[in-house]
Order: C-alpha cells, then sequence, then structure tokens
C-alpha cells in the first residue's frame, strides 16, 4: 500500500475546523445515537477508530483498551501522537482544537490520511464533550504532553510533564453520569467489536483489559480476513480447508476478501467499508454476490452440471452456505441508509465484481472437485426453492379483509392499524385458551402453537414451509419470508412470545427465535420481537377479609414479599406453565400493558448472534458441550 509511510507528515496545519461544540450535550442522541448502552459503547468506538486510522496509513502496531473499575476508559497506540503544534486559525495547539471543536480533523481533506474510517464518526471531541473528565497524552518529538479537560472544556493549559524515546497518544475518558443513562460497559460488546477490528486489520495487536474482573484479552490475527472466516465457520462443516482469499488494488480502491462454503443452509456474508461495519450492504456487496453468482453458473454450464434447456442458478442458490467477509478501502466512502451504514459509491461495484469472479473462476477451474461439490449444492438449493416456492403460494394472504385465509388456531385482534396492534404466540392450547380469553380483543391477537417448531437450522426452506405451525405465523404475520420478506406488510407492530417458564419453554422461545433470526431478521433488527415475563409465584395471603393475591417475577421478589408481608398465613405457587392461571389472572400479570413487563430481543451483534444460533440448534455436539461447561456457572435457575 502506498499509504504505508513511516514518514508520513501529520502537522498542526492539517487539522481543519468545520463547526463548534455547544450542541453536542444539548442534543447527545443526535451525534452518539442515544444515551443508553449504545451511546455509551459509542464513545469507546471514536477513539479506537483515531488509532485504527493510524494502523490504517501502517504507523500503529498496538493499541490497548482498558475498562477501569469505575468504568472509565483508557485508550493507548503506538501510532504518530495527536499533533501539538499551534494551529495556524485558532492559535491553540492542535490536539486542543481537535478536543474542543465538533469535526476538526484531519479527516476533512487535510491530507492526514488517504484512507479513514473516522469520517463515519463524529470525532474524539464529542467523546470530551460527553465526559466528566477526559485526560490526553501525546508521545511526540521527544516529549511527552498532557492536558485534561472536564465537560468539553480544558482545564489545564498542553504542558511537558516528561520525556518519550516513543510515539502515540493515551486518552483516559468518564462518561458523564449527566449525560448517560447507564455507566456500566459490556464487556461482551468491546470484545466483539475490537476482535472484529482487529480481523480487518492483519497483524494489529489490539489488547482489551478489564480491571473489574481482571479479565485480559488479546486479539491479533495474522491470517487477517482469513482468520475471520474460519472464525465464523468454525462450528460449521466445511466444505473445503482453506478459505479462498484474495487481495487486490484498482484506481485506489483497496479490495480484500475471504469466502468458504460450509454445508448449512444460510449464507453469511459480512462487509466493511474502512472498517466500518456496512450492515445494510451497499455497492461492494452487492458486486461481491454478482460475482459468486456468475462464477458459480459460468462453470455449472461450461462442464454441463446445468443443461441447455435449464435456467441459470439464482444468486440465493449460489450463495447457499457461503461465508465471506468483504473489506473495501476508499478514499471517499459516501454511506447511506437508515443509520449511515450502507455504502453507496458506484464505482465500487464494478471493481469488486471483477476482482472477486477472476479469484473465484481461478478457484473453481484449479480445485474441480470442490466446484463439483459447491455447484451440486447450489442445483440442490434451486430445486428446493422451487418447492418452496410452491409451499410459499400456501402461506401468502391476499388482502388485509380476506380473513378465512388466516390460520384457524389464531385469535385476531378488530384494530386495523398495524403499529397498534401485537400478536402473541403462545405455547400449548390450555394457555392459548386463557390469553385468548384474557386479552383485549381490540389490539390483541393471540396464536397457540401445538408442541415445538422445527429446528429451522438443520433444514431448507421447503421443509421448513411444510411445517403447519411456521405457516400459521407466516401466514399471520403478512409479511412473507427469507427473500420475499418485507416488514412494511406485517399486520402486527409487536410479536410478543408468551412460554412456560421450564426448560421446554426456553427450549420452544429459543426455536422461534432461530427461525425469526434466519427467515424473519428484519424483525429482529427492528426491534418487534418481545418475551413475555409471566410471573414465577403467586403468594395468597389469607386472614382478616378476602385473601389477597402477590405476584413475584423472580426469586428475588419472592424474598422481598415475604420479608415484607411476613411468612404467616400464606400459601405460595410456583407456576410452572402458563395454563395454570385463570384468564383474568394472566391479564393481570402479564398481558396489561399497563402492568406487564417484557423483555426486547435486540440485535447488536450478528457474528456473536449467528455464532450462538449455529452452536446451540446445529449439528455439531462438541461446540454445544463446550459452551455448556463455560455458560454452567452462570445459571440461575436450573429445571431438572
Amino acid at each position: 500500500m502506498a499509504e504505508k509511510k513511516q514518514n508520513q507528515q501529520y502537522e498542526a496545519e492539517q487539522i481543519q475546523v468545520l463547526e463548534g461544540l455547544e450542541a453536542v450535550r444539548k442534543r447527545p442522541g443526535m451525534y452518539i445515537g442515544s444515551t443508553g448502552s449504545k451511546g455509551l459503547h459509542h464513545l469507546v468506538w471514536e477513539v479506537v477508530d483515531n488509532s485504527i486510522d493510524e494502523a490504517l496509513v501502517g504507523v500503529c502496531k498496538n493499541i490497548e483498551v482498558i475498562i477501569h473499575k469505575d468504568n472509565s476508559v483508557t485508550n493507548i497506540d503506538d501510532g504518530r501522537g495527536f499533533p501539538v503544534g499551534i494551529h495556524p486559525k485558532l492559535k491553540k495547539p492542535a490536539v486542543e482544537v481537535a478536543l474542543t471543536v465538533l469535526h476538526a480533523g484531519s479527516k476533512f481533506g487535510g491530507g492526514g490520511y488517504k484512507v479513514s474510517g473516522g469520517l463515519h464518526g463524529v470525532g474524539v471531541s464529542v467523546v470530551n464533550a460527553l465526559s466528566e473528565y477526559l485526560e490526553v497524552e501525546v508521545k511526540r518529538e521527544g516529549k511527552i504532553f498532557y492536558q485534561r479537560y472536564e465537560r468539553g472544556k480544558a482545564v489545564t493549559e498542553l504542558k511537558v510533564i516528561g520525556e518519550a524515546d516513543s510515539t502515540g497518544t493515551k486518552i483516559t475518558f468518564k462518561p458523564d453520569g449527566q449525560i448517560f443513562d447507564e455507566l456500566e460497559y459490556n464487556f461482551d460488546i468491546l470484545e466483539h467489536r475490537l476482535r472484529e477490528m482487529a480481523f480487518l486489520n492483519k497483524g494489529i495487536k489490539i489488547t482489551l483489559k478489564d480491571e473489574r474482573t481482571d479479565t485480559v484479552r488479546v486479539y491479533q490475527y495474522d491470517g487477517g480476513l482469513v482468520s475471520f472466516v474460519q472464525f465464523l465457520n468454525k462450528n460449521k462443516e466445511v466444505l473445503y480447508p482453506e478459505p479462498i482469499y484474495v487481495s487486490a488494488t484498482k484506481d485506489d480502491i483497496i479490495v480484500e476478501a475471504a469466502i468458504q462454503y460450509n454445508d448449512s443452509y444460510n449464507e453469511n456474508i459480512y462487509t466493511f467499508a474502512n472498517n466500518i461495519n456496512t450492515v445494510e450492504g451497499g455497492t461492494h456487496a452487492i458486486g461481491l454476490k454478482n460475482a459468486v453468482t456468475k462464477a458459480i453458473n459460468d462453470y455449472a454450464r461450461k462442464y454441463k452440471f446445468l443443461k441447455d434447456n435449464e435456467s441459470n442458478l439464482q444468486g440465493e442458490d449460489a450463495r447457499e452456505g457461503l461465508t465471506a467477509v468483504l473489506s473495501v478501502k476508499i478514499p471517499n466512502p459516501q454511506f447511506e441508509g437508515q443509520t449511515k451504514t450502507k455504502l453507496g459509491n458506484p464505482e465500487v461495484r464494478g471493481i469488486v465484481d471483477s476482482i472477486i469472479f477472476e479469484a473465484l473462476e481461478a478457484f473453481l477451474e484449479e480445485n474441480p472437485s470442490i466446484a463439483k461439490t459447491i455447484i451440486e449444492k447450489a442445483i440442490t438449493a434451486s430445486r428446493a426453492r422451487e418447492a418452496a416456492r410452491k409451499a410459499r403460494e400456501l402461506t401468502r394472504r391476499k388482502t388485509a379483509l380476506e380473513s378465512t385465509t388466516l390460520p384457524g388456531k389464531l385469535a385476531d385482534c378488530s384494530e386495523k392499524d398495524p403499529s397498534l396492534c401485537e400478536i402473541y404466540i403462545v405455547e400449548g392450547d390450555s394457555a392459548g385458551g386463557s390469553a385468548k380469553q384474557g386479552r383485549d380483543r381490540r389490539f390483541q391477537a393471540v396464536l397457540p402453537l401445538r408442541g415445538k417448531i422445527l429446528n429451522v437450522e438443520k433444514a431448507r426452506l421447503d421443509r421448513i414451509l411444510s411445517s403447519e405451525m411456521i405457516r400459521a405465523m407466516i401466514t399471520a404475520f403478512g409479511a412473507g419470508i427469507s427473500d420475499d420478506f418485507n416488514i412494511e406488510k406485517m399486520r402486527y407492530g409487536r410479536i410478543i412470545l408468551m412460554t412456560d417458564a421450564d426448560v421446554d419453554g426456553a427450549h420452544i422461545r429459543t426455536l422461534l427465535l432461530t427461525f425469526f433470526y434466519r427467515y424473519m431478521r428484519p424483525l429482529l433488527e427492528a426491534g418487534y420481537v418481545y418475551i413475555a415475563q409471566p410471573p414465577l409465584y403467586r403468594v395468597r395471603k389469607t386472614g382478616k377479609g378476602k385473601p389477597k393475591d402477590y405476584y413475584a417475577y423472580s426469586d428475588k421478589e419472592l424474598e422481598k414479599l415475604l420479608n415484607q408481608i411476613g411468612r404467616d398465613n400464606i400459601s405460595i405457587q410456583r407456576y410452572k406453565g402458563l395454563g395454570e392461571m385463570n384468564p383474568e389472572q394472566l391479564w393481570d400479570t402479564t398481558m396489561n400493558p399497563e402492568t406487564r413487563t417484557m423483555l426486547r430481543v435486540s440485535l447488536e451483534d450478528a457474528v456473536a448472534a449467528d455464532e450462538i444460533f449455529t452452536i446451540l440448534m446445529g449439528d455439531k455436539v462438541e461446540p454445544r458441550r463446550e459452551f455448556i461447561e463455560e455458560n454452567a456457572k452462570y445459571v440461575r435457575n436450573l429445571d431438572i
């Protein structure tokens, strides 16, 4: 890479100023998304991104992130160090400008970086504005420079506090309790993102230390994207041992990819632009998909796997079982989409397409036995897709008014506005009966399921659509399935899973979530799916007058109840199933919007979610055993 020059200039005049910082504390959500957990973690990403940008130009090899006991965070890198010279316009040290002026940085045409992910972010100045305090130490020019800020304002001058024989930047910040609803960092969220960054930047060493639990993790992958794909496929049966690796540069755009097929029925494609996870895809993702489809079809035609009278394999057939990671580095990325995570640069599509196609074409020619396995899998997928298409027709509702096509077990609601409607997916007919009688018929629908639905992790779509219970859900929701799924056609704004508080109930819930994740993922991404929280105990107190009932949703709540009301004249009922509650009790405890508690299912990390579903629901026993052994110590309620 031409930009990997150790002596590349990075000086004060390259820091350009766009606007002031005043609005950040007033409207933090505009800059970091939220003042909840997501925004809290976003502060770390902003600081780490600065270090990664140094790594992108080849001047940083080590990054260390430390979570302190008070949930303050330190980020240390061995890059060039923030510029400390006096800014020509503002007459302040450049590091102070970068930390106190919004959008002040060398990524806005200043020449400090050729490729940068930071433009997607809002800059370390926002971290400063939203922190109780921030301290910066810069090793540069043989000295250590130090400055402290409080809530975005400098409280000391930039001063020299020592000598240095190396370069780099150290930033410590404590998120401001006046801004954030929660202040506790989640180790898993940090781990997933930092591991991802290490995969994307081959050879970079990223260390995560958590002083709260004395945990240390080191992420360094000399295999880069190849290691990433191997990590994603580690619990799956792969069709060939080594991922196909592609790396090429064209018109200043660097394209890097790793591709490997496994024997599953799902595709997993992760795309990145300048290290930003483009979860909504974009032009680079389209280029990759086109290349895969064309290479598979060309080979199948050339070697007569497809007869002359047979139509080409479709993209979804060619991608069945595909795991791929694509990373592009672009001088001027254009981000679009709802969350600014969709790449829009039109020139990238053709460049990615041609580079990936050439590499795949060569691989298939050089590995005929592997090629045969991949092609045969795609042809089988095509036949199954055709069978699924026929089955899918049975699940389609013509219009919202033709209620005769809805499943017979569904008790629908009268409200026609989907945003006001919710559907309870209930385990068993007896609980379904109670739910139907106890619900508010205006906006609450109930669909009882009999027994356990199919484990979709081990089946193709044609078999999935032959399941009566799955067909009933698809028809009731009205939004289609898989590639045809359209969330705008959903007949309900909330899907609430209501299962028994035992092992079977948990299993049914997991089967349902696996189905939604694999075939209706937008429901999870948009926060449509909830888990009902029925009570575990009913405590009945008798004595003077009418007996009084109290409900406890956990052992802790039960203990608290018993300590308040005493232990005399009481009876405790442990609910094993929803069917043990009469309609009135079910409404009061679990279905009444005024009093109920529900858990919303979110999808923070697609890689982690895919790994969990593969481990828990896939064919391999060994990873499941390891998962159980590792997590057994966290079990709170064991149902034997």
